[in-house]
């Protein structure tokens, strides 16, 4: 089995440069640095004969998008995974549900944002996320609106603003990662956000922000003029 980051293969974790493994990478740039898979090899730390850890990571990842979330019979269930490392992933599952409950980030600039949603930056497909904010500018939902197609995601109002409604948030940021690797907005991208704020005046939930993003940069639509105040 080969681990594939970013498009350069190693056998195992130990082949790669020592800045590129998650634990050193984590310690160098932070965790909201490294991709889903990356925060499970660090979470998990080895595999087992047979079964590297970024395999079992792979496993996880399949799991949790066709269930939906982790439980310990899905998680008993995948190649290479012990009662140790069961116990590891819902503690660390409950830690954060519990983390995130009590405290909620405020975005300062749209810097703030992107750190929040970078690690969906290596998705091949398009995914539009909807961050919900409270009239302190603090994060009180994050949720995926649609996945799309490689070039193209399909979004309508309704999925983006329903969530903002029943938390009763005041503002939603919006975002797009785009697999292409191209962070300049297209025509269809700035006449969606143009609708989205439509929309989004009409219930009194304002649209101040569209980043598209990739997993190493992103672009404002709001810095860069791209959308009307």
């Amino acid at each position: 089995m080969k681990y594939n980051l970013k498009e350069i293969e190693f056998g195992s974790i130990r082949e790669m440069p020592l800045n590129e493994r998650p634990r050193e990478k984590l310690f160098d740039k932070g965790a909201e640095s490294l991709s889903d898979i990356e925060l499970l090899c660090v979470i998990l730390g080895n595999g087992v004969p047979g079964m590297p850890v970024h395999g079992i990571s792979q496993q996880i990842l399949k799991k949790i998008a066709e269930e939906g979330g982790l439980s310990r019979q899905a998680l008993e269930g995948i190649e290479g995974l012990g009662a140790a490392k069961v116990s590891k992933l819902l503690a660390a599952v409950e830690f954060g549900r519990r983390l995130g409950g009590n405290s909620r980030r405020k975005l300062r600039n749209s810097s703030d944002a992107y750190d929040i949603l970078r690690h969906y930056g290596d998705r091949r497909q398009e995914h539009f996320i909807a961050i919900t904010l409270n009239g302190a500018l603090e994060v009180v939902h994050t949720h995926i609106v649609s996945i799309g197609l490689v070039n193209r995601t399909l979004v309508h109002p309704r999925e983006v603003f329903i969530e903002a409604i029943k938390h009763m948030g005041t503002s939603v940021i919006l975002a797009h990662n785009h697999p292409s690797g191209s962070l300049e907005p297209s025509s269809e991208d700035i006449e969606l956000t143009d609708r989205l704020k439509k929309a989004g005046q009409i219930l009194g939930i304002e649209v101040v922000d569209h980043l598209i993003f990739t997993d190493e940069n992103y672009y404002s639509m709001r810095e860069g003029g791209d959308m009307w105040i």
